[in-house]
Formats: C-alpha cells, structure tokens, sequence
C-alpha cells in the first residue's frame, strides 16, 4: 500500500513540474528576430562594399577578330567559334576587357542557299570570356554587326546573319544570256532567227539561275564583327588587374 502510494506521488509531482514550464520541454529553440535583421543588413553591407565586384552592364559592346573561317558551305551546326576582342572596353576609368582577350561560342544554326529559294544564314552564341592568364568568365552575347562580312545582313535580334537577296543578280543574268541569243541568232537566220535565239538564251539564263545555288555565307579567319553582351556579367577585378598589368 505504501509503495502504491509513493507511486501516485512522484506522478503528481512530475505532471505539476511540467504544467510550470511546458515552454522548457516542447518549444523549439527560434533565433531572435533583431539579430537575424541585423546579420543580414551586415551581409549586405559587405556584398556592397566588396571590391571585388565590378559589372559588364547588358547591352556592352564588344569588337571581335575571328580567329577562324566559318562559311554555310563546310561549317556544320554546333561547331565551336573562337574569336578574340580587338579593342578594350573600359567602365570608369578601369580596362574590364583588355585587347587580346578570348571568347568562345558555338554555332546554333546555319543553313544554305537553296537552289530556287532560301537564302544562307548562320547563328552564333558566345559564351565563354577567357582572359590570357586563364581567368574565365561565363557571359551569354550574341552576334550584333558584321561589317567585315560581304553582301550580308542582321535578320533578326537574335543575331542571325543572312546573305543577300540576288534577285538583281539573276535578272541580269538572264537577260543578258536572252540578249546574247538574239544577237546570234538575229546574224545567222534573220529576224525569225532572231526572236528564236533570244528565247533560247532566256531559256539558258533561266536554267542557270534555278540550277546554281544561292551564295554562300564565308566568313574567312581574320573577319571583324560586333559582340552584344545579353546579360549582366559580373567580374572579379583583382583578377583583372593581374592580367593588364
């Protein structure tokens, strides 16, 4: 009887500590609001005053020397493009992208002329900045202005590059070939000889035209062209300075 009761004692003493201070036993521990307010603003402080960030701003313009022939006729899709900037591009009195440096791309899309219709085009993407000291950034750009590219233009914004249209071309080029039938055959059979030859020399010029295919476009090793940068591009400029030094 007595141990009975002893039991029921130390139960109820047991339940009484625990009703006191339920907050010891079950309540997770939380971190105070203040201090975790207060290491942020501190992390963000110092992200802020780091020397060591410095931004290509979207939209920075970059010129470029391929260092390699591209052309519709023999480059295939998701080919590799190797190219190296020719003049340096400064942001607050500070060279971010010296001369010299290399940018490397891939091929996204090229297409050749088609015999009737279709003319050749070739994307690219660059996407990769290589310092000379190995110091390498990812960036996204895209082609932006080929002048050094003949008979060529921007199809889209996404830096597509088409060849001409040779319409013009290829009118001349019949009709000189009519005109040159009618000349021969005006001087061998007469009028009626005539109007024959400068069918044929149509009919030659037309054949011509539809059986060649439109110009490729060649882009030889050598050839200058624009880089647009798409996004921001964050650099590390101690890294930067060793190599420009």
């Amino acid at each position: 009887m007595r141990l009975i009761m002893a039991v029921l004692l130390l139960s109820t003493w047991a339940g009484a500590q625990t009703a006191q201070d339920p907050a010891q036993s079950n309540s997770p521990q939380t971190t105070n609001p203040t201090e975790s307010s207060s290491s942020a603003q501190k992390s963000t402080q110092a992200v802020a005053a780091n020397p060591n960030i410095v931004t290509v701003p979207a939209g920075a313009k970059l010129a470029l020397e391929l260092k390699h022939a591209i052309s519709t006729k023999g480059t295939q899709e998701g080919a590799a493009v190797y190219a190296q900037t020719t003049f340096p591009f400064a942001l607050n009195d500070h060279i971010l992208i010296p001369a010299g440096t290399y940018v490397q791309g891939r091929i996204t899309h090229i297409a050749r002329g088609g015999h009737i219709k279709g003319r050749a085009e070739v994307l690219m993407h660059f996407t990769t900045l290589i310092y000379p000291s190995g110091y390498t950034v990812v960036l996204p750009g895209s082609l932006d202005n080929a002048p050094g590219v003949d008979k060529t233009n921007m199809k889209d914004q996404e830096g597509t590059l088409q060849q001409d249209s040779q319409a013009g071309e290829e009118a001349t080029k019949i009709a000189t070939s009519a005109g040159g039938g009618a000349v021969v055959g005006g001087l061998s059979r007469g009028v009626s000889g005539g109007l024959i030859g400068a069918g044929a020399g149509g009919a030659v010029g037309t054949a011509i035209a539809l059986l060649g295919r439109n110009r490729d476009v060649s882009m030889p090793s050598g050839t200058t062209f624009e880089m647009v940068i798409q996004r921001d591009v964050v650099l590390d400029p101690a890294r930067i300075a060793a190599v420009t030094k």
